[in-house]
């Protein structure tokens, strides 16, 4: 989860997370808005996924070598 700040530097804005400087906007609610934004995303839960159970993929490739339609045997 990352920590987001805003810091103004001149007549701009600066989004950080982490203390790194990630995005830099004009109006201080812009950016008040995306790091609302950015938190609610972070606070998701990832979505379940099934466990693999070793199931081949729904779509693979044939194995088998498939001849050129041109070449004469």
């Amino acid at each position: 989860m990352n920590n987001y700040s805003i810091v103004r530097i001149g007549n701009e804005y600066v989004v950080q997370a982490n203390d790194k400087s990630v995005l830099k906007v004009a109006s201080r609610r812009r950016a008040a808005k995306l790091v609302c934004a950015a938190e609610q995303l972070d606070s998701q839960i990832p979505p379940q996924t099934s466990p693999d159970t070793g199931a081949e993929p729904s779509i693979s490739r044939d194995p088998g070598i498939i001849p050129d339609p041109h070449e004469v045997p």
